[in-house]
């Protein structure tokens, strides 16, 4: 068990994490490749190690001992117009022209690797446990290449993992469990302001124009932290039906110098807080010979959540459907999940509580953190290369969005973004 856990560790390491927009907002709909290829149907149905995370209580559907290693190749396809038509005059003036800094770009920050390692096993009576590191979550855009002013040369980049060691109980069919959880987070948020740009926001903040004459560029460098947090879980099974319900408790991250990339456009704006929000969600699930049919709902508290609460983002209503056809030495898996944006329009004329104008929200989370897609679509499989080896993958395809909000300057910034991701996993039983 000890060799198995430090191949896990290394495993995990190897594979790294970079930043991904992650569909539920910033959060993946699922962890591993058997829960992707059901579009994230995963609280009310087991999928073995997998569980350890999404619901502890289901790993009590191993017979002895788990591992699963995988992840996921995600690939984002995001594309900004930011519409800058900026006033131009004498410092301390007011305003004699304008310019048009318009323009339109593509994120280079289009593929990254997000890595899934789990184990987990029966060690003794009615009791579970196992130990994973999964990457969870994640978003970020990548303009720095852009000659073109709209973008700001902006470049975003969160990293979620989560290290928990999953425990559970079983009493007949019913499943009790808690996965406590230490979470490693990093953030880096960097951006150029032109002169045009520069001296058009010290005109919207204090009515004259400014005098800037050399580029603004602003950074925070990579900011990391470690905060423990906790899963709960539980699982009934009876004739073939299995229910689940699993609660995530809210982890506070805090990114020291956030609020100084920020604060050019929010003077005011004191947060360095970003935190993971909590989730509620059930499941149930119908198993019937070879066939089973899964369907979760959750709900993501992004409005409670201490930094996406200051930009206004909504809570999540997700909804996943997951079938799967269970043949002897290999299966086939579909799902669909929806959930609507958490990111809307700030529209309402006035600066929220954190300081922030409408155009500055808007800004920021279209341009920076456009955690917009709402349908997802999944396909994936397994096949038993040998009786205790075998090998999962998934496919998931999010059609493009778009949204069109009014930027800080009170134009229209619009973006389009839509994703696919390809899943590989391996599973050995012992």
């Amino acid at each position: 068990m000890k060799k198995t856990i430090k191949l896990a560790v290394v495993a995990a390491l190897a594979l790294g994490a970079t930043s991904a927009f992650a569909t539920n907002g910033s959060a993946l709909t699922g962890l591993g490749a058997k829960s992707r290829g059901m579009a994230g149907a995963t609280i009310g149905v087991s999928h073995g190690a997998e569980s350890g995370l999404s619901n502890p209580a289901l790993i009590t559907s191993i017979e002895n001992t788990e591992i699963s290693f995988g992840g996921t190749f995600f690939m984002p396809d995001v594309t900004n117009t930011n519409g800058l038509v900026l006033p131009t005059g004498p410092a301390g003036g007011a305003p004699t022209g304008q310019t048009d800094d318009s323009s339109t770009a593509t994120s280079k920050a289009d593929l990254s690797v997000i890595p899934e390692v789990s184990i987990a096993g029966k060690v003794a009576n009615n009791f579970y446990m196992g130990v994973g590191m999964w990457g969870t979550a994640g978003m970020g855009v990548d303009y720095r290449d852009d000659a073109n002013t709209g973008q700001m040369n902006m470049v975003t980049n969160l990293q979620l993992m989560q290290f928990g060691v999953p425990l559970a109980y079983k009493v007949s069919g019913l499943s009790l469990a808690v996965t406590p959880i230490l979470q490693y987070g990093s953030l880096d948020v960097n951006y150029v302001m032109s002169t045009n740009l520069q001296n058009a926001m010290w005109y919207m903040q204090t009515g004259t124009m400014g005098g800037a004459t050399i580029p603004l560029t602003m950074g925070m460098g990579v900011a990391q932290d470690l905060q423990f947090g906790y899963n709960l879980g539980l699982a009934y099974e009876m004739a073939g039906f299995t229910i689940g319900a699993v609660y995530k408790s809210q982890i506070d991250m805090e990114y020291k110098g956030f609020h100084t990339v920020v604060a050019p456009m929010a003077p005011g704006y004191t947060n360095d807080k970003l935190s993971t929000p909590a989730e509620l969600g059930f499941g149930v699930s119908y198993a019937m010979k070879q066939h089973t049919i899964a369907l979760d709902y959750k709900n993501i508290q992004w409005s409670k959540a201490k930094g996406y609460e200051d930009f206004e983002w909504e809570d999540q209503d997700v909804i996943a459907l997951g079938y799967e056809y269970n043949a002897k030495g290999w299966a086939v898996r579909l799902g669909y999940n929806y959930a609507t944006s958490p990111i809307s329009e700030a529209k309402d004329g006035t600066v929220n509580s954190a300081g922030l104008s409408d155009g500055v929200v808007n800004t920021f989370n279209l341009l920076g953190f456009p955690g917009i897609v709402e349908s997802h679509y999944a396909i994936g499989g397994s096949y038993d290369i040998t009786k205790s080896t075998s090998v999962d993958l998934a496919y998931t395809y999010a059609p493009e969005v778009t949204n069109t909000y009014k930027n800080f300057a009170g134009q229209d910034i619009t973006t389009k973004h839509s994703q696919t991701g390809l899943s590989f996993q391996v599973n050995y039983a012992f």
